[in-house]
């Protein structure tokens, strides 16, 4: 009998049916999308033509009055969804505030920017990690609107400015992950925003937390685009992952010199880690940028498609597990916490142009004794300032059979120059100076071992026998 029913092709066919239900329902991630897309449950709309000011309500947030501490009593959870969000909130850039400004506005920030809610204790543990070079205006802007937009969301906080020192190329993606490994010396965030110093958000009701299962887009619409998603890919701007999301992918590449493709690259490791991106509702995150020309120093990457190839291979050993950095200084400022890094150098920007002329022959180590013209024409001397790899190489060569193997130069190694403590009023200036004291001991040293070659190879050449 239920052989019968099966045979039949309109039991077949509901098989079928049941089977491609199935297959669109975890698709489209489940009963809640699949809700979404037939419109049960309509996006939250805002109407940006009213909007409040980013203060509102921020004397109820912090009735309490003073700042919080360790030793505090135990106090009450907070709620799941503050009560005190007011949507979109009015940007403008008209006026440049200063920083004692932006600090008497927001008293419960302590030093380093961390705040907490002096009410109630915070559900979640956020490091806002802030890449930085020479944009002091824009990141006036930034803190002017930041801290209260995250007071009135009842998180506890701190904000992170990761300064690169010196005039080399900028590298964004390699600052962020000097500014993760920083954030992670003092507190176990739950989640590590990375911010772009020139984007404000304009609704509250975008939430600084992750997903607990996959990183988070938070800027999905910009002014600059017209406030929609430029490409589906696309994860630039303001991002959110949990530590262990970030260290699943190995954090962030750290070739990227210049502007472009690091964004790219990160998207690809998302989705080579097994995540993919989640972000909130086109109404919801609305950012707004602050107009700048392009950067001295963050030129567009001309590589940034070649590197963008090697992301499948590279990934699992370019980023968290291949940074290094010079920590040259790390203080607590009234609004945020500042860590002044160098993170070297473009290695392409050292390379010098390739020779490209015609290689000479190689040199013989044995010659015709019979012939006509006298052995010391027919044999190069070492000495005779050689200009490219292969005539080193021959005179290498000739040291060789003469006086034995010729004597490598002994490996250079970076010395260490003392740096300037934090208090020292002269480090802002010093900072460039100490970067090319520790790179100019690094040339030094190169030069004297090759300088050594060449001494021992013509000193074999006047010991040799006559032939």
């Amino acid at each position: 009998m239920t052989r019968r029913v099966l045979e039949r092709p309109c039991t077949l066919a509901m098989l079928i049916g049941f089977q491609f239900a199935f297959m669109v329902y975890f698709s489209f991630g489940g009963l809640r999308s699949l809700s979404f897309i037939f419109g049960r449950f309509a996006e939250p709309s805002f109407d940006y033509s009213r909007t409040q000011d980013v203060y509102s309500n921020l004397s109820l947030v912090n009735s309490m009055g003073g700042p919080r501490f360790e030793d505090d009593i135990l106090l009450p959870r907070c709620p799941e969804r503050s009560p005190y969000l007011v949507g979109p909130i009015s940007v403008t850039f008209t006026q440049n505030p200063t920083l004692k400004k932006v600090q008497d506005k927001n008293p419960l920030v302590t030093r380093g920017g961390e705040y907490k809610p002096p009410n109630c204790e915070a559900r979640h543990r956020t490091a806002i990690i802030i890449p930085h070079r020479n944009r002091e205006t824009h990141l006036r802007h930034l803190l002017y609107y930041l801290h209260p937009f995250l007071q009135r969301q009842q998180l506890h906080y701190r904000i992170y400015i990761i300064n690169q020192a010196g005039n080399a190329t900028f590298n964004r993606a390699k600052l962020l992950n000097v500014g993760v490994k920083e954030a992670l010396r003092d507190e176990e965030w739950d989640c590590l925003f990375l911010h772009d110093v020139d984007l404000i958000p304009e609704n509250d009701y975008n939430l600084y937390v992750c997903d607990p299962w996959n990183p988070k887009h938070a800027s999905v619409a910009m002014n600059k685009f017209s406030y929609s998603l430029p490409y589906p890919q696309y994860f630039g701007g303001v991002s959110a992952l949990t530590p262990d999301q970030y260290m699943k992918m190995n954090g962030f590449p750290n070739e990227y010199w210049g502007w472009g493709g690091e964004d790219d690259d990160i998207a690809t490791r998302v989705r080579l880690a097994g995540m993919k991106i989640t972000r909130p509702s086109v109404s919801v995150g609305h950012y707004k940028m602050v107009k700048h020309k392009v950067d001295q120093g963050n030129e567009e990457n001309p590589h940034r498609f070649d590197l963008l190839i090697r992301t499948q291979r590279m990934w699992k050993a370019d980023g968290m597990n291949s940074l290094t950095y010079t920590l040259l200084e790390r203080a607590l400022e009234p609004l945020y916490t500042n860590v002044t890094v160098d993170v070297g150098e473009d290695p392409r920007a050292k390379k010098p142009l390739r020779n490209r002329g015609p290689t000479p022959p190689a040199i013989r180590r044995y010659v015709n004794v019979t012939s006509n013209p006298p052995i010391d024409s027919q044999i190069k001397k070492p000495n005779d300032n050689p200009t490219n790899d292969s005539a080193i190489n021959g005179a290498e060569l000739f040291a060789e059979g003469i006086k034995g193997p010729a004597v490598a130069p002994a490996p250079v190694v970076a010395e260490k120059v003392p740096l300037p403590g934090a208090n020292d009023p002269d480090r802002a200036i010093g900072q460039e100076q100490q970067i090319r004291e520790v790179r100019s001991a690094q040339d030094e040293k190169g030069k004297e071992a090759k300088a050594e070659v060449q001494k021992v190879q013509a000193q074999g050449a006047q010991s040799s026998p006559p032939v």
